[in-house]
């Protein structure tokens, strides 16, 4: 029997829900489903700059299964770069966190624990019942 999965601390709200190449209708073209926390390991790496032990310590994950969602990601971006296709940020995850209606500033970033599992449990009630 396969472990449970582990809760992810996801901290990021995607303005786009989609990225597709210019001048290609989107039912023309195949389509790669980028994970929430997938998007938020490549924040949290590329963008800000932290290390993979540091990111993994920020999602609630082994350093392992970071660099696991870190090429996952990563493999999935270039697909669709280099072969046209139209990059959709999704989550399997029920419950996920809502965009905002604007381009989100601190006070819309909401923490959330996101597991692959049947039911998010939202981390800041987590947070709330901790001492």
């Amino acid at each position: 029997m396969a472990r449970p999965p582990k809760q992810r601390c996801i901290r990021c709200a995607p303005v786009s829900d989609y990225f597709k190449p210019r001048g290609v209708p989107l039912h023309a073209l195949d389509e790669i489903a980028l994970e929430l926390d997938e998007l938020e390991a490549l924040r949290l790496a590329d963008l800000d700059g932290h290390y993979q032990t540091e990111v993994a310590l920020r999602m609630g994950v082994s350093r392992q299964t970071i660099g696991n969602i870190l090429a996952r990601a990563r493999h999935k971006i270039a697909d669709a770069l280099l072969n046209g296709k139209a990059l959709r940020i999704s989550s399997t995850q029920q419950g996920e966190a809502q965009r905002p209606p604007h381009p989100p500033t601190g006070e819309d970033l909401v923490e959330r624990a996101a597991i692959t599992g049947p039911s998010p449990v939202d981390l800041t009630q987590v947070l709330k019942a901790m001492p």
